[in-house]
């Protein structure tokens, strides 16, 4: 038995690679989820996957949070305690999201969801990737940094007033309330994640196509462009739930920078599946 995982910030999605079932759990970010939080996820893995299949031969962990050594440790020590097993890999959301859309060719690869990065991949490794500055600094062009942006012109008052109207009525919190969700509760880059959905659900909008399309331009600004200039590469493939629905979007910043945009999955655990399979 293979078990795979793709942890993201806001949800993680574990496979068990044979018979292709599926079980969701929370995001599992080691800089930001208790020991706890990792003990419940598994405890319901376990739950909804055969427990007849325990342990499992191997298990690869691709998760947000796990490129610094000492988290990928603990991720890995916290996977042995719960499952019971010690053959396990912990590895960068980012190089999952490389199996699971260029398997062993080389590509651009960008991840667009609550957070957001992008490297290039040779086939086999990460070549480049910038630093990942966390969402306060970066996560250009993910939903946080639109949800972000969108919250910044409403309390600013610089929303048209049709958007104004709806964010209002779609996010009831008072100016107040909004400080205190962003700088004093936990879990700050999900709630503004939670925002984004607005614009998106308006992409028809003249104002919501430009707030997603200028954070994109950020994100190519400040981490995709390098990596192209760096790597030559043209061929472009993203992941994300956020990303698949600004598809629109993508394919005008994918244009604008003579990229080939060759797919855009919502979730990449089918792919992951498909490379442990081989």
């Amino acid at each position: 038995m293979i078990l795979i995982a793709d942890s993201g910030s806001t949800k993680t999605t574990w496979m068990e690679v044979e018979t292709g079932k599926t079980v969701l759990t929370e995001g599992l970010n080691p800089h930001f989820s208790a020991d706890e939080r990792f003990h419940a996820a598994c405890t319901v893995v376990r739950q909804q996957i055969p427990t007849a299949d325990y342990p499992p031969q191997t298990i690869f962990f691709y998760g947000a949070g796990c490129g610094n050594v000492t988290q990928r440790e603990r991720v890995a020590r916290l996977l042995a305690k719960a499952f019971g097993t010690s053959d396990i890999q912990v590895e960068t959301d980012m190089l999952g999201a490389c199996h699971a859309t260029c398997g062993h060719e080389a590509g651009l690869v960008g991840i667009l969801g609550t957070g957001s990065n992008a490297c290039y991949y040779d086939g086999t490794a990460i070549l480049y990737q910038p630093f990942s500055t966390g969402y306060i600094l970066g996560d250009h062009g993910s939903a946080n940094h639109v949800g972000r942006r969108l919250l910044q012109d409403y309390l600013s008052g610089i929303m048209p007033q049709h958007i104004s109207t709806m964010f209002h009525d779609t996010y009831p919190l008072t100016q107040e309330q909004f400080i205190d969700r962003v700088y004093h509760q936990p879990n700050a880059n999900r709630f503004l994640a939670s925002l984004a959905p607005l614009a998106v659900q308006h992409l028809d909008d003249d104002y919501c196509f430009q707030v997603i399309y200028n954070s994109l331009a950020d994100w190519y600004r400040y981490q995709l462009g390098p990596i192209v200039d760096r790597s030559g590469c043209r061929t472009l493939s993203l992941v994300g739930s956020y990303a698949a629905h600004i598809e629109p979007a993508l394919c005008r910043l994918a244009a604008d920078h003579g990229l080939t945009l060759c797919g855009v999955p919502a979730d990449p655990i089918d792919g992951l599946r498909r490379y442990h399979r081989k």
